[in-house]
């Protein structure tokens, strides 16, 4: 009987052991993923960095046009007429500016 017991009793002991080497393996995988800087604080931050990355090379080519345009207003002055007309609508003292609604 002294061999049952201790049996049962080694038995127990070993499931508790096993529960809690299971238990923390469950919360070492759910903190791995779902913890500050887990799997899911990496993936949401590659997402937002791609993201950014797309931003910032729309703005880069948006730079470009605008130097562009700079570089042509400096230098060209049918080009400060034309943006003149255009934004502003200016126009020269004898012209006559016909609005066509609709377009």
């Amino acid at each position: 009987m002294k061999d049952e017991a201790r049996k049962n009793k080694t038995s127990v002991r070993r499931k508790l052991f096993m529960a809690g080497v299971g238990f923390f393996i469950l919360v070492m995988l759910v903190t791995s993923f779902f913890g500050k800087n887990g799997y899911m604080d990496i993936y949401r931050a590659r997402k937002s960095c791609r993201a950014l990355e797309g931003e910032l090379q729309r703005l880069e080519e948006q730079k470009k046009k605008l130097e562009l345009e700079i570089r042509e207003l400096e230098t060209d002055p049918g080009a400060v007429e034309k943006e003149a007309r255009e934004k502003l609508w200016l126009m020269k003292p004898d012209e006559k500016v016909i609005v066509i609604k609709g377009r």
